[in-house]
């Protein structure tokens, strides 16, 4: 089954050229060319992936994150703008977004990026991942004692680590040998505890800790 896209950019031309370029690899299900249209493109078609120009003229990337991200914990987001500047990647990203990709890239590398982040990886451009991890490396010490930490089992927390980093159920059970089921039941737990709603709440609350 084909990866669900929407694409967010306020040019038509481009938004067609990539419809094009990326063909039958993914399913297009729907486009917008300002905020609003994409908070109601996205809110009705529900895809797995939405591609988000960073800058339009109604706040762009960052305003569509803000009024869909919490909503749609399902639904991931992938930058793809001209621009390569640290303040534009950390803040998206920052925002809720799984990966950051230039308008350089090939056809082939986007769809290849598309594919990767509904799977739930992160994925970025040559370079931009270091402004991320410089970004992070920079933000507060988490302290010694953390009591919402303590509250979690070893193992909710080896889940919590790989949950944050964007894994799928199927792969954290690979990597810990256990069943998808136990999975669910751990990430379940570790929601409930830390009185989160979804993955992007809980990505947010394990970066602000340095966990990962």
């Amino acid at each position: 089954m084909s990866t669900r896209v929407v694409l967010v950019d306020d040019h038509g031309m481009f938004r067609a050229g990539v419809r094009t370029e990326l063909g039958s690899r993914v399913d297009v299900v729907g486009e917008a060319g300002s905020v609003a249209e994409a908070v109601a493109v996205v809110t009705t078609t529900r895809p797995d992936v939405v591609l988000l120009d960073v800058h339009m003229p109604d706040g762009g990337g960052l305003a569509v994150l803000e009024a869909l991200g919490p909503q749609l914990p399902d639904t991931r987001f992938l930058a793809l703008s001209v621009s390569d500047a640290a303040e534009d990647v950390i803040a998206i990203i920052r925002a809720g977004a799984r990966g950051y990709v230039t308008k350089t890239i090939s056809a082939d590398e986007l769809a290849d990026a598309v594919t990767r982040v509904a799977d739930g990886d992160v994925v970025f451009s040559p370079r931009l991942a270091g402004f991320v991890l410089d970004a992070f490396r920079d933000a507060p010490v988490v302290p010694a004692v953390d009591a919402e930490i303590d509250q979690l089992t070893p193992r909710e927390v080896e889940v919590l680590r790989l949950l944050a980093r964007g894994y799928a159920y199927k792969e954290i059970a690979s990597q810990l040998f256990i069943s998808i089921k136990t999975v669910e039941t751990h990430a379940s737990n570790v929601l409930r505890k830390l009185q989160l709603s979804n993955r992007h709440q809980l990505t947010r609350w394990a970066v602000d800790r340095r966990m990962l």
